[in-house]
């Protein structure tokens, strides 16, 4: 395999298998792998998180963030502090139901996670995350090339 079908096809196999797993986990709860990491992120905190500073820990785009806020806030998950400021910037608190949820999603987290790393040492894992993140950012700022491009820059 050359080196760009291994890095596509396994980056690829990770992100589908990740959606497989945030799937089966929200089933039992009636919701989607979407709402996972607004669940996860809140109860993590430990403190209210506004729209905004969700999609800045999930890295993801708002109008996903906001669908799933909704039907969070909807479902009894979620509850939103304030009702006189923007809903964006409104801090969300998990609701008991929600916090139930987002602690069995950390421990189902704290399981993937375990399970693995299997046969990968602290140090191979850090060196991965590493590597990652340098991958991520080189593709961002290619990213940012083709859009300037595009734009007659």
């Amino acid at each position: 395999m050359d080196r760009y079908s291994k890095f596509t096809v396994l980056v690829n196999r990770i992100v589908r298998n990740i959606h497989r797993i945030k799937g089966a986990a929200m089933s039992k709860f009636g919701l989607k792998s979407a709402h996972v990491s607004c669940l996860y992120y809140l109860y993590k905190a430990e403190k209210p998180l506004t729209a905004r500073e969700l999609c800045d820990v999930c890295d993801e785009d708002k109008a996903a963030v906001s669908r799933a806020i909704d039907l969070l806030t909807k479902e009894g998950y979620v509850t939103c502090e304030s009702n006189t400021v923007k809903k964006y910037k409104s801090p969300l608190t998990l609701t008991e139901k929600g916090n139930d949820v987002g602690e069995a999603i950390a421990q189902r987290v704290d399981d993937v996670l375990s399970g693995v790393s299997n046969g990968v040492s602290e140090e191979h894992r850090a060196i991965l995350y590493d590597s990652l993140e340098a991958i991520s950012v080189n593709l961002q700022k290619i990213c940012d090339g083709f859009e300037g491009e595009n734009k007659g820059g």
